[in-house]
């Protein structure tokens, strides 16, 4: 089972920063992640993922809202440099950023992932994700783009940042002292590319690292983002909250990649989770009854809102979701999340509430033993690969999944006790 810890930097709950024991300070506590990254490679997880976003005020969130939550990327460490001091302090653990297509240029984020991925000894991975929200775009002095041709715009993006990690053959550099050959120019190839959205010369002037470029990373689950994922990724994070739709998933981009040529063992499909874990189950449905006890209204809703991708003004929040417009943002959340409203007759708070703890993925309260027997469910039963850990708060709540689930995973045999190798595709392939 792979393993990967998903870090917000107040946690995966919208409300989690406000626990008495929650640190609500490490946006701009650089030792805190450290820590956290020790105590995950101690774990022997396979990485620590990243999430970002490129603006402060997000879609339907007013300052106001804004302002009430820790939890909407309004201050955190740019990915990219904060995996890089972590890599610095860690030997094992993968370091996966997200960076989007939409905005980045294919030349800059090869080169600077391909740096990552030497400092960190072949343990980088690119999470590739599309962006549509208007507040960012603002930022590039562009106008949202639809979803079609974000992805449009993601598939070229994503083969050009490949052809550039390939600029260099793997024994490129003699570094011939007495010959005076630094590198072989006939190990070195320009690349040349010319496409609807993108013209690079190349080649990228970063040499290939120990595992030759870094772990690609999707976490689209429509179906232009399925089909991103099948013919690219070496890992796909997802969003599902049971079984039988875990399963579905987990077949489909199985099926999608054989169509692409590629062995379904090629990709690790690791859904989201989030895991509120204690000695005993009344102690942990406590824990998860005081976070939503602390969900501001406003926080909620819009919070809401930006999983939807459509404004929910003139919604009243205590009857039933009524229909809603198609989305141009996550439309694999709003269907989702509609599809959560309709089956169960929830009303908008109720959704609200249903959303704030996870977003959208698995969310999992109680004992270890209980949380690992499902966990061990979805992954002996075709749903997953392994999974990310979202922590509801931090760090206690990493602590927790630490001490009361994984114990529970190793005793059926389901972790590794020790790493692979030293690069992250090597502890991807054991």
């Amino acid at each position: 089972m792979k393993l990967g810890l998903f870090v917000l930097p107040s946690g995966q709950h919208i409300a989690g920063w406000r626990l008495p024991e929650a640190q609500a300070d490490m946006h701009v506590d650089f030792a805190s992640y450290r820590t956290l990254a020790r105590r995950a490679e101690e774990a022997r997880f396979d990485m620590l993922f990243v999430a970002d976003n490129d603006g402060v005020q997000a879609g339907a969130w007013s300052r106001e809202a804004l302002s009430r939550t820790a939890n909407r990327f309004a201050a955190q460490f740019e990915p990219l440099t904060l995996l890089s001091a972590i890599a610095a302090c860690t030997t094992h653990l993968g370091v996966v950023g997200t960076a989007s297509t939409t905005y980045f240029d294919p030349y800059r984020l090869a080169r600077q992932f391909a740096s990552l991925d030497l400092l960190s000894g072949g343990r980088a991975a690119w999470n590739i994700v599309t962006s549509h929200d208007a507040s960012a775009a603002a930022n590039f002095g562009i106008a949202p783009l639809e979803h079609a041709a974000r992805y449009e715009r993601a598939e070229e993006f994503v083969g050009l940042v490949e052809k550039l990690w390939r600029s260099w053959e793997p024994d490129a550099f003699p570094r011939d002292k007495a010959g005076g050959v630094f590198f072989d120019p006939a190990r070195l190839h320009a690349q040349h590319h010319e496409g609807r959205h993108f013209r690079v010369s190349g080649p990228l002037n970063v040499a290939p690292s120990a595992q030759g470029h870094p772990v690609l990373v999707q976490a689209g689950s429509s179906g232009p983002g399925r089909d991103l994922a099948a013919r690219k990724a070496e890992v796909v994070f997802t969003a599902q909250t049971n079984l039988r739709d875990a399963q579905a998933f987990y077949a489909d981009i199985r099926r999608r990649a054989a169509d692409f040529g590629r062995a379904p063992d090629a990709l690790k499909i690791m859904p989201g989770v989030s895991c509120i874990a204690a000695a005993t189950e009344a102690e942990a449905r406590d824990r998860f009854e005081a976070m939503q006890s602390l969900i501001d209204p406003a926080v909620g809703l819009a919070h809401l809102q930006t999983l939807l991708g459509v404004s929910l003004e003139g919604h009243a929040l205590d009857e039933p979701v009524r229909e809603l417009p198609a989305s141009n943002a996550m439309q694999s959340r709003h269907a989702l999340f509609l599809g959560m409203a309709r089956e169960e007759g929830l009303t908008l708070r109720q959704l609200y509430q249903r959303a704030a703890g996870a977003k959208g993925h698995l969310l999992l309260v109680g004992t270890g033993a209980q949380i690992a027997g499902t966990l061990a469910r979805w992954f002996e039963e075709g749903a997953a690969d392994g999974f990310n850990v979202m922590p509801p708060y931090l760090p206690g709540g990493f602590d927790d999944f630490v001490t009361h689930v994984l114990p529970e995973l190793r005793s059926r045999g389901l972790v590794r006790e020790a790493y692979a190798g030293t690069t992250l595709r090597e502890n991807l392939a054991q």
